[in-house]
């Protein structure tokens, strides 16, 4: 039959090198911080899709101007 994982892992490879990916990756650790600050100052966790929303109406815009600024 072959080897059906290698291509898998080739495309695993294409999808982590692409900026894509990394700009998805950048945003979620953005996230994943707003969370955490978020939930420390409410006393409990908040949750990710509220954090998420949060970040995207508040932070968003201004993070992506930045990154672009600075050719991320």
């Amino acid at each position: 039959m072959g080897n059906e994982s290698e291509p898998r892992r080739s495309a695993q490879s294409l999808l982590v090198n692409t900026t894509l990916y990394r700009e998805f990756q950048a945003e979620r650790e953005e996230i994943l911080k707003h969370k955490w600050i978020e939930s420390e100052k409410a006393g409990h966790d908040i949750g990710f899709e509220r954090a998420l929303v949060d970040w995207i109406t508040k932070y968003r815009a201004d993070w992506r101007r930045a990154r672009q600024l600075v050719g991320h």
